[in-house]
């Protein structure tokens, strides 16, 4: 299981789009939703814009939430 550090909403966003995700939307609060597909289907996770810290665990929720293997999320952190 990948060790996730603490991140910004920015840093967030770097490492999903990175990973093959897309900016789909602004929420109306405060939520960007972000989407990637993955064996054709899509999936879809909000991600809180504007923190300067966002805890990991709410980090690996977002990735899961995305698909990503903890393999895949090892090489976006490198």
């Amino acid at each position: 299981m990948p060790k996730i550090p603490s991140l910004s909403s920015k840093e967030l966003v770097r490492l999903l789009k990175k990973g093959g995700a897309e900016f789909v939307r602004q929420g109306p609060t405060d939520h960007a939703i972000y989407s990637r597909i993955v064996k054709g289907k899509r999936y879809s996770a909000p991600v809180q814009m504007g923190k300067k810290t966002l805890d990991p665990i709410y980090c690996k929720r977002v990735a899961r939430q995305l698909k990503f293997t903890d393999a895949e999320i090892q090489q976006l952190l490198k």
